[in-house]
């Protein structure tokens, strides 16, 4: 329900002549699960493993399907290695380069969040980029953070951590796409600056890059 609300939001506003580029500065990496997990542990059928990916990917590239939950890092001789995600399904796609990484990545709430959350204030602190929380192991956005950029902008797309690993496979990000703190870990390792990323529609048929 949350989220078909933040989708009339964001489709009123963007009738309005809003920019996509700004709703997502409004609400990339905020929202979080209101519901009372079952296991506070991640999924087992999203954890990280090594699969067959058909599709011609240079090896190097991350590739993103939020429709269904994966990311793959393609591997050479056809295969990747892919990590179970969580995230909104009408975020942000196409391509983009990792712009930049950051370890245990400050966060910054938009101020409409703090508006509507007052109760947020009490764990936020003056940074240098403003109003937001140190970055450590109670921070939303996890251990460590990668900045996708489009040539020299800034798309407001991240791929970063979570400290609620049980949300991996859910829909409940808009805009950014979360990991394990583990796997997080793992992808940012191997990494580098200039990696480039696709992110997938979700119209996109998901079948195709999991080779299901």
């Amino acid at each position: 329900m949350k989220s078909r609300k933040v989708v009339l939001v964001l489709r009123t506003l963007l009738a309005r002549g809003v920019p996509s580029v700004a709703l997502l500065c409004l609400v990339a990496c905020a929202t979080t699960t209101t519901t009372t997990p079952v296991s506070r542990h991640a999924d087992p059928a999203f954890a990280r493993t090594v699969v067959t990916y058909p599709a011609h990917v240079s090896a190097g590239t991350i590739v993103i399907d939020p429709g269904s939950h994966f990311l793959y890092l393609i591997q050479d001789g056809g295969q990747a290695i892919r990590y179970g995600v969580g995230g909104e399904g009408f975020g942000w796609s196409g391509s983009a380069t990792v712009h930049s990484k950051q370890e245990w990545p400050d966060w910054y709430p938009p101020a409409e969040m703090l508006q509507r959350k007052p109760e947020l204030r009490e764990h936020m602190t003056q940074l240098q980029s403003g109003i937001g929380m140190r970055g450590g192991p109670e921070n939303p956005i996890g251990a460590r953070g990668l900045y996708l950029w489009q040539g020299n902008k800034d798309t407001l797309y991240r791929i970063h951590g979570t400290n609620e690993p049980w949300t991996i496979g859910q829909n409940v990000s808009s805009g950014c796409i979360r990991l394990t703190n583990d796997d997080i870990v793992d992808l940012y390792n191997r990494t580098p600056i200039g990696t480039k990323v696709l992110v997938l529609a979700t119209a996109y048929n998901s079948s195709v890059a999991s080779g299901r």
